[in-house]
């Protein structure tokens, strides 16, 4: 070998390679060291927690698809060529950034529609139920999807047969992902759903495969509430908590986002937009329809949905007014199920109030939302425009989601780089005993619930007055 060999002994670890410094490899398991080798596409890799014992050091070969170990005895040195130490030093500037996206999830066909609705209502963020009846919470689930499954099909077949949702979320993730790279920042983007796939555990799955070594979680709800970004980060703790590869990893979870000014100026800009398609801009309610949640995760579970809501619903008109635009506002909430009472003033019967009180124009914002789904496609495109204009009021319009609006992405990005040196490792959980296990493992158990659940579907069938109350009050 014509350039100069270099004998490299574990217990020399800064003085390798006459004289040049080795300098350590973030890693969020294991130290190493690691540096090229010339003419090759192998690279030498030494984990740190071998170094004193000289005969477990391994040489790997980090082509593509292939990693090749093999043991060095003491006896044995690595030769090793002549390197660059700047090309060394950009080696151990690298990390593997993963930014997992969160939202809802929806059907994306109309056979989809039956079991997604299962998911959602089998979640018992969703369904709250006492403890003392959470053996109900998956057939009381499988009941309520099957009875609403048939409307809820007639409303995705409006928007053509399927959610749009998992589409949008992964236009906004590869923007996203070129915003960051114009921002001089890799990282790999991935979309967890939260009750139709991808699912969050397969993209779970794909971060460990990419071997992820820092973790960025942003749910795509500005705000935050124990039924949507709450719940998806609930079941991500639990895996965080239980898989050894995420012991010790560098992860930042951004619980909500609503007051960035980026955010803020963004709905700004559409709504300032779609007022100046009326033809009396300045005559124009700004309707601002916000997912509801039920009164009790407010009042008893310390929800902030609705602080943060009624904030953010501040922020904007606050950056409209600094615009020059002084249309008053109103704030209600859509998307109620279920006997129990929900944030008020409801979006329907706001609607019919304001047709009532003499408002001829009507600007629908959806706020909770960043992308095109089934709550604004259909329920408030074609519902709630319905009642609008049976109520009185003459001129409709709807601010779009923010879908990939470049400033809002640009935000995103900035709101990534700026949780990355937050991100702290998780603590594993070391006691099984303070784990609840969903998977439904004893057969016996699950037979029996699911006993339950055909019983009470069973008795609602003998008797067709309560399944018209549960269509009435329920669905």
């Amino acid at each position: 070998m014509e350039s100069m060999q270099t004998k490299v002994f574990s217990n020399k670890v800064t003085n390798l390679c006459q004289g040049h410094k080795i300098t350590k490899i973030p890693s969020h398991r294991t130290k190493t060291l690691a540096f090229p080798v010339k003419g090759s596409s192998t690279k030498l890799v030494l984990h740190q927690n071998d170094l004193s014992a000289p005969q477990n050091l391994v040489y790997r070969s980090q082509r593509k698809h292939d990693i090749a170990t093999r043991a060095l005895s003491s006896a044995e040195p690595c030769v090793i060529d002549k390197f660059d130490p700047d090309e060394v030093h950009s080696i151990t500037k690298q990390e593997r950034i993963g930014v997992l996206l969160l939202n809802l999830g929806g059907p994306e066909t109309l056979n989809d529609v039956q079991p997604f609705l299962y998911n959602l209502f089998a979640d018992p963020d969703i369904i709250r139920l006492p403890r003392l009846f959470k053996f109900l919470q998956k057939p009381l689930a499988q009941l309520i999807s099957l009875l609403r499954a048939p409307k809820s099909k007639e409303a995705y077949a409006s928007i053509g047969g399927g959610s749009p949702l998992l589409r949008i979320t992964n236009e906004q993730a590869e923007a996203l992902k070129e915003a960051l790279e114009e921002k001089k920042l890799h990282a790999n983007i991935y979309v967890g759903m939260r009750y139709w796939h991808p699912f969050t555990e397969e993209a779970i799955n794909q971060i460990k495969k990419d071997h992820i070594s820092k973790l960025v979680v942003l749910p795509l709800y500005p705000q935050f509430s124990i039924s949507t970004s709450g719940s998806s980060i609930s079941v991500l703790n639990n895996i965080f908590r239980e898989d050894g590869y995420f012991e010790g990893l560098p992860i930042s979870i951004i619980e909500s986002w609503y007051q960035r000014d980026g955010y803020i100026q963004s709905m700004a800009d559409l709504i300032q937009k779609e007022l100046l398609s009326f033809s009396n801009s300045e005559e124009v309610m700004i309707f601002f329809s916000a997912h509801g949640v039920p009164v009790s995760y407010v009042e008893d579970a310390g929800d902030p949905y609705r602080d943060q809501m009624e904030d953010c619903i501040s922020l904007i008109m606050c950056e409209l007014k600094s615009r020059g635009v002084k249309n008053s506002h109103v704030l209600a909430y859509q998307s109620r199920v279920g006997p129990v009472q929900w944030l008020k003033p409801y979006t329907d019967e706001k609607i019919v109030e304001l047709g009532q009180n003499g408002v001829k124009s009507l600007l629908a914002v959806p706020i909770s939302f960043v992308s095109e789904h089934i709550e604004t496609l259909e329920e408030i495109d074609m519902e709630y425009k319905e009642l609008a204009l049976e109520s009185g009021i003459e001129n409709w319009g709807r601010v779009p989601a923010l879908n990939c609006t470049s400033s809002f992405i640009s935000d995103l990005a900035n709101l990534v780089i700026e949780a990355l040196p937050t991100a702290s490792a998780v603590a594993r959980s070391r006691n099984d005993n303070n784990c609840t296990d969903d998977s439904e493992t004893d057969a016996t158990q699950y037979a029996v619930k699911m006993l339950f659940g055909s019983v009470i579907a069973f008795f609602l069938l003998l008797f067709p007055k309560l399944i018209s109350f549960f269509k009435n009050s329920l669905f």
